[in-house]
């Protein structure tokens, strides 16, 4: 028979989030057209790139532009 570790710690129902009773209350909920908080806003910052055409997805580029 095989012999199994025990597990040493509790795991978290979300990965990452140390503290679930407060992740769960700052969560945005959404039911029908009624939500739960203020959602956070758009990110404008970045760089205008070039050669985009009729862009459908945005214009602006974010991250190490090397």
């Amino acid at each position: 028979m095989a012999t199994y570790k025990q597990p040493t710690k509790t795991a978290s129902p979300v990965v990452g989030v140390e503290n679930n009773k407060k992740y769960l209350r700052d969560a945005n909920v959404a039911v029908a057209n009624i939500h739960s908080n203020d959602y956070k806003g758009t990110k404008t910052d970045g760089i205008k790139i070039r050669g985009t055409g009729c862009a459908t997805k945005g214009v602006m580029a974010r991250g190490p532009m090397a």
